[in-house]
């Protein structure tokens, strides 16, 4: 856990970064911190490994106040990813990657093993990229070498600083649904800074919105779109708050859960979860978005789809399961 308390950062020439910040970063969470440029996300989030300290307040890790701490071991057991990634052009792949593992001193065995796990969660087969240069690679690869190099010591924080904001649009997204893919299978505490309000709500658990040094809003992505808490907040997040909900509300919490096959479209062999292709008819995956689930509906002129967890069919989803989420009032849904 990350806790801030009443944290304030002043520079020498007066400037104030941030002022009185407090909130808490769950155990196995993403808290995004976004804003406009130069409103303190990012003096925030190197508060945490100590790249700055506080003026006033304390910065929590793990219980422990980090102005305690001994900064190198710190520094060590928090991963840290920068946008401009900063691997080491002459170290090969797995040199980089083992990087902190070498200054831990731990077994060449256990190391190579470690470098190879992390390769092939990052999509990276170990025995095409181990012994590539960060030259020889793709934007979005040598991006996923620096997340994998941050992870190598299995830290319980990782820091992320605009980690995809230098890639291509297509790369970014695809980078962003693959870590958010690794995100579920790690247990790490992990704070995301952006500029971009989609990112934070696409990555975050939670999200702090921040203006001049002030965090205006800490809540979920759901709520900060339902119940905006500020003028700016409202006017930071933009119009058409119901379909960036679409992008961050998951089938799962809309579908009308399978009670014994009642629906036909549920009970309907074979499904196909893909949008085209096969012999069956449409299904969605139940960790798919309301905005893949819509898509899809209005894309086949279907009812109503079965929906997929683990090879089984656990429930359905219609337009109307839809409507009734986002205006319970109107339609009597719940």
């Amino acid at each position: 856990m990350i806790e801030f308390e009443n944290v304030t950062k002043q520079y020498p020439d007066g400037t104030v970064a941030i002022e009185d910040i407090s909130f808490s970063v769950e155990e196995g969470t993403t808290t995004v911190l976004v804003g406009p440029s130069g409103c303190g996300k990012t003096t925030t989030m190197k508060l945490v490994n100590r790249l700055e300290d506080p003026t006033e307040g304390t910065v929590y890790v793990n219980g422990a106040d980090n102005q305690e701490l001994d900064k190198i071991e710190l520094r060590r057991d928090v991963g840290y990813v920068i946008q401009e990634i900063g691997l080491f052009d002459h170290l090969t792949v797995a040199e980089n990657v083992a990087t902190v593992p070498d200054l831990e001193d731990w077994e060449q065995e256990r190391i190579d093993d470690r470098v190879d796990e992390l390769l092939e969660l990052m999509g990276l087969p170990p025995e095409d990229y181990r012994e590539s240069f960060p030259d020889e690679l793709s934007g979005g690869q040598r991006q996923r070498i620096g997340v994998a190099r941050a992870l190598a010591a299995d830290p319980d924080v990782l820091l992320m600083d605009e980690p995809f904001g230098a890639l291509d649009p297509i790369t970014r997204e695809r980078l962003q649904n693959e870590f958010l893919d690794i995100q579920s299978r790690i247990n790490t505490t992990i704070i995301f800074v952006t500029h971009s309000i989609d990112e934070a709500l696409k990555m975050g658990d939670k999200i702090a919105i921040y203006n001049v040094g002030e965090v205006v809003q800490y809540d979920t992505p759901q709520n900060i779109l339902a119940n905006p808490a500020t003028e700016f907040v409202e006017d930071f997040i933009g119009d058409n708050q119901t379909f960036k909900q679409l992008d961050i509300t998951l089938v799962s919490e809309v579908m009308e859960p399978l009670d014994g096959g009642e629906s036909a479209v549920a009970d309907t062999e074979p499904l196909q979860v893909a949008a085209d292709g096969g012999d069956g008819p449409p299904a969605v995956a139940a960790d798919a978005t309301l905005k893949t689930a819509l898509t899809r509906l209005l894309a086949t002129d279907t009812v109503e789809l079965p929906v997929v967890g683990d090879d089984d069919v656990v429930g359905t989803i219609s337009e109307r399961h839809i409507r009734d989420y986002f205006q319970p009032e109107k339609t009597g849904g719940s």
